[in-house]
């Protein structure tokens, strides 16, 4: 199996993915393909004093900023890192990409150079959210701000399907993000929905409310992007928010004492709120994996991606969702 990376994607590229992917060629058995800027890479590794042996390094001259137009990776920014990258992974050279790069820029390479699952009306960014219960999957976080009730609906079933291969959830219970429970509320999107994600071959347990997410109501939320990058980012202030106040409450002499007793919770709390544990975020709708990680994400995150990446892979993930697509049409048309 074959892993190809952007290597200069992210705040702290190359350094940081090459520490996870030279981590990652020994602990997790697959092979990997950098893309960059191959003077740059080697240099860095000399630096570093890290052995890149086992990498196989494509050169690409570019890099896609952040600043760019998500757009222009198809033309003026073609010969970047992470389009060459998603070239390679098009042409059958690997079996996954992974980039902590531009988001817009992944997305619409992905979607114009990867190409989507055929039948698929759009791809969705998925996140993993820390719930009271386990995690929880949460897409559309932000590819899609404006959707049709059908894109949800394939939005759940790609969320099953993950949870399935990922977390290994036997039956994944889907939800939708809506302002109340009953099926009668949301707009009109959320009413269509609803009825499509009924008639779909996934556990569909009905409208969830943002706060029931946290306490780990379902296993996967579907919204639209607008609304799901909404709830992202609220729960993401949220965690900040705990962590400070945690800070102070123990702080000075007693506070200092308590933690001592509380230490092996403390850190189990903040391993579960730690984004570097999960990896990325799955663009799930594409033809092969493609994973897109923090763009602060250091070795131990890109190292787990990469393990991402490979689960995906292992688990046929891509054809998983394609026969689950396969089953919402044929029950669509009967």
């Amino acid at each position: 199996m074959r892993i190809i990376v952007d290597g200069f994607g992210g705040d702290n590229a190359p350094a940081e993915v090459l520490k996870g992917a030279v981590e990652a060629v020994d602990g997790l058995g697959v092979d990997i393909t950098v893309v960059g800027d191959e003077e740059k890479i080697r240099k860095c590794a000399d630096e570093l004093g890290l052995d890149i042996s086992k990498l196989e390094l494509a050169h690409a001259d570019g890099v896609m900023e952040v600043c760019y137009e998500p757009n222009k990776i198809l033309k003026e920014y073609s010969g970047t890192s992470m389009a060459v990258g998603l070239k390679l992974l098009a042409d059958g050279k690997g079996d996954a990409f992974l980039s902590a790069g531009s988001t817009g820029a992944l997305v619409v390479g992905a979607t114009f150079i990867v190409k989507r699952i055929k039948g698929l009306k759009r791809t969705a960014l998925a996140t993993l959210l820390p719930t009271l219960k386990s995690n929880c999957l949460l897409l559309d976080c932000g590819a899609n701000a404006d959707c049709r009730p059908e894109m949800l609906a394939q939005f759940g079933i790609m969320g099953s399907a993950y949870m399935s291969a990922f977390m290994g959830e036997s039956s994944p219970k889907v939800a939708l993000a809506n302002i109340g429970a009953e099926p009668s509320k949301g707009r009109e999107l959320e009413l269509e929905s609803y009825k499509l994600l009924s008639d779909s071959p996934v556990n569909f347990i009905g409208n969830i409310e943002g706060r029931d997410i946290p306490l780990g109501g379902a296993d996967v939320v579907v919204a639209d992007g607008f609304t799901g990058n909404l709830i992202l980012k609220t729960i993401e202030g949220m965690g900040k928010f705990f962590s400070s106040s945690l800070k102070g409450m123990f702080s000075g002499f007693g506070g200092k004492l308590g933690a001592v007793f509380l230490l092996k919770k403390i850190n189990a709390f903040k391993k579960k709120m730690d984004y570097t544990e999960h990896g990325g975020a799955p663009l799930l709708g594409t033809q092969k994996p493609v994973i897109k990680a923090h763009g602060s994400s250091n070795a131990k995150a890109f190292y787990n991606a990469i393990r991402q990446a490979k689960i995906c892979v292992e688990n046929d993930l891509v054809g998983k969702i394609t026969k689950s697509l396969a089953e919402l049409k044929a029950s669509a048309e009967e």
